[in-house]
């Protein structure tokens, strides 16, 4: 554990613009998607273009032949940014890291497509899985945004009288539009991607006037985790995000629901990109892949 390698990061994240300032959300896309082009993607995971329930995909599959199951990826970006390409590094990362393909879904963002067009695009694309999947060979996993939709979409599923996957795996997940977290305020300072304010910001593109006291929107204050497959979640100790994740995390553990709560400290905002800097990130994505691998034996 390098404390010299969590400042290094820190510092290099409070110099460079992280593509969610008060910009259009053209540029806010384009800032995003430069920055994410910065972490390196493992060669040896083959990239196929591929579609699922309609919606454009990226099949990521490692060098040798896959060990069975799937891991559904959804990517992050605020809901509004990014694609299956910007989640790269983290979900090539898994794939060989498991051993299982993986699919990445670009589902559809806001403003163009708010509340709740991801979270159906999500839904749909697990449907076409269960078609010529079992749900016990199916795992949920995402970062940020699409850490969130990892476990709306089960929600959603369970609510639709849809089997649950076998399990989420959730990397900095965005759990509550009504930003009640105590680490809304407490983490501000140690934060150097978020403000609560910069999220509201664009939570507000999300939410088209939603009310975000509900479950969807509001897992981590409002849903029932009755039913839930086992949940992984994994968070640093500088995000105003945190407590999406402890909150989360107690009521799974309310709902009688398997939950392991991975907490890191002095790492930011999806950490597990950082994988050619931080030996966190490298230690993190194992531990991932574990909980994957235990899942889907």
């Amino acid at each position: 554990m390098s404390q010299e390698q969590r400042r290094a990061v820190d510092e290099l994240l409070r110099r460079e613009p992280q593509g969610f300032e008060p910009l259009s959300v053209e540029k806010m896309r384009a800032g995003f998607a430069a920055m994410m082009s910065q972490f390196p993607v493992p060669a040896e995971a083959r990239q196929t273009p591929a579609t699922l329930a309609g919606r454009p995909t990226v099949l990521v599959e490692p060098p040798a032949t896959p060990r069975p199951g799937t891991i559904l990826y959804f990517h992050g970006g605020s809901f509004s940014l990014g694609s299956p390409h910007t989640a790269m590094s983290l979900t090539a990362n898994l794939v060989l890291r498991t051993g299982i393909r993986a699919l990445s879904l670009d589902y559809r963002l806001a403003p163009e497509h708010p509340f709740p067009a991801g979270i159906e695009d999500c839904l749909a694309a697990y449907r076409s899985l269960l078609e010529d999947n079992d749900p016990s060979s199916i795992v949920f996993a995402g970062d940020s945004a699409g850490g969130g939709l990892s476990v709306t979409t089960t929600l959603a599923a369970r609510d639709a009288g849809l089997p649950v996957p076998a399990g989420i795996v959730a990397f900095s997940p965005g759990l509550d539009h009504t930003y009640a977290g105590s680490t809304m305020t407490t983490k501000e300072e140690a934060d150097p991607f978020f403000t609560r304010e910069s999220m509201v910001r664009t939570g507000e593109l999300y939410l088209a006037g939603a009310d975000p006291a509900q479950p969807l929107l509001a897992p981590a204050v409002h849903a029932d985790l009755t039913g839930f497959p086992p949940i992984l979640l994994q968070v640093g100790a500088n995000e105003v995000l945190l407590d999406d994740s402890v909150r989360l995390a107690e009521r799974a553990r309310d709902a009688d629901v398997d939950v392991t709560l991975d907490v890191t400290a002095g790492v930011p905002h999806v950490f597990q990109t950082f994988t050619d800097t931080l030996d966190e990130a490298g230690e993190a994505l194992d531990r991932a892949a574990l909980f994957i691998n235990q899942r889907l034996r």
